[in-house]
């Protein structure tokens, strides 16, 4: 694997930890800025939203670039945004930070999609997709815990800064190490928006894409509600959550290497096993929730399995889009942020009307039973990881 797809890593680390770190820092911005403890969540809702849009806009604003210069920008934007929003007092331009290096974060990751598996051999996508999507599983485990522990010793602002600093080593060394890469507007492979935008209406593109939406979506309503179903069901102390977490971090970290060594030529046994083992898992959870090794146990395995079926799914959209490489990678960061969005969402719903901490286990049953039944009808499960889905 050459060190430039793991320098890649490195920075989508940083982007991850960025994202998702905010969930043990909303009180203390709360409090600094004077606003509410609800304002200052919605800096993470404006980190998603701008997520979903970004990806497929920036991929196309990015199209006449080389790969090393989108690479480059779209990372000097985001280290810029986290310096800002670590100086500034105001909470709108707090929120406006959170926004472009959002815009910032999708537009990186979805290039480098495309920049690492045109670095590696034709058939070792998945496995530099994996090393890409060890940087956001790394970050649930190691960068999100690191941010809220700074957050307690000197001020959620040090977290800023962190992330900002762990972005330079890869801002310095891209130029470097990066091919340049034509523009994808003026190769073969790309034909420019249009023909790359034409490529994605393949009815099998969109199906692998709705899959990753359903997928991701049931991870993270799951996930995001994981603690108080610790505590409140499981009846572990508040100690155990941190741990809880991590189990489900670690686990993640166990799936995308799974993935990464076996979707390159064994996608379709892999979400056939998965899937199901998927919809299994989440439903054995919500079932045995108040019987803690149970729970310890599963939130090990479910993170392995959600993270091995749903990068197993986006090494098949760059396998099936190679004809639209640069918005294949944006289609797909926003497909699986779609789910990332409305995962949680859905499971507030559920609590909200007094279903119980089970609720989201539960709706993630339901979304898991939902891509199975879509993917198996459509036969969108039966095709071998190298090779490009049928038109």
């Amino acid at each position: 694997m050459p060190f430039a797809v793991f320098l890649l890593g490195l920075a989508v680390f940083a982007q991850g930890t960025s994202e998702f770190m905010l969930a043990g820092l909303v009180p203390e911005i709360a409090a600094d800025l004077d606003v509410s403890v609800s304002a200052a969540g919605s800096l993470t809702s404006a980190f998603a939203v701008g997520m979903i849009v970004g990806a497929p806009a920036m991929a196309l604003l990015s199209l006449r670039w080389s790969r090393r210069a989108a690479l480059w920008g779209f990372l000097a934007v985001f280290l810029l945004s986290h310096v800002l929003g670590a100086l500034t007092t105001s909470y709108p331009l707090l929120l406006a930070t959170r926004v472009v290096g959002a815009l910032a974060n999708a537009g990186f990751l979805a290039v480098a999609l495309v920049a690492a598996t045109a670095m590696v051999a034709p058939d070792a996508k998945a496995r530099a997709t994996a090393v890409l999507l060890g940087g956001v599983t790394s970050a649930c485990v190691v960068g999100v815990p690191c941010g809220a522990l700074l957050g307690q010793l000197w001020g959620w602002r040090a977290a800023f800064w962190a992330v900002a600093l762990v972005s330079v080593p890869a801002l310095l060394a891209i130029p470097r190490s990066v091919p340049a890469g034509a523009p994808e507007s003026v190769t073969g492979a790309g034909g420019g928006a249009r023909a790359e935008l034409r490529a994605l209406r393949r009815p099998a593109l969109l199906l692998v894409l709705a899959l990753g939406a359903l997928v991701n979506g049931a991870t993270f309503c799951a996930f995001t509600y994981l603690a108080p179903l610790a505590t409140e069901v499981g009846s572990l102390a508040d100690a155990w959550v941190p741990g809880v977490l991590a189990l489900f971090g670690l686990g993640s970290f166990v799936g995308v290497t799974i993935a990464g060594r076996l979707a390159d030529t064994r996608s379709g046994a892999l979400l056939l096993i998965g899937g199901p083992a998927l919809l299994l898992g989440w439903g054995t959870l919500a079932l045995t929730a108040g019987e803690p090794a149970a729970l310890l146990v599963l939130a090990f395995v479910q993170g392995a399995l959600s993270f091995a079926v749903g990068s197993t799914l986006i090494s098949m959209v760059l396998y099936a889009a190679t004809d639209a490489p640069r918005l294949a990678g944006g289609f797909a960061t926003a497909a699986f942020n779609v789910g990332a969005a409305l995962g949680p969402w859905a499971g507030g719903l559920a609590l909200d009307a007094g279903l119980g901490y089970r609720a989201p286990a539960w709706l993630s049953v339901s979304l898991v039973a939902g891509a199975l039944v879509v993917g198996l009808s459509a036969g969108g499960l039966r095709q071998p990881g190298p090779k490009p889905l049928r038109r």
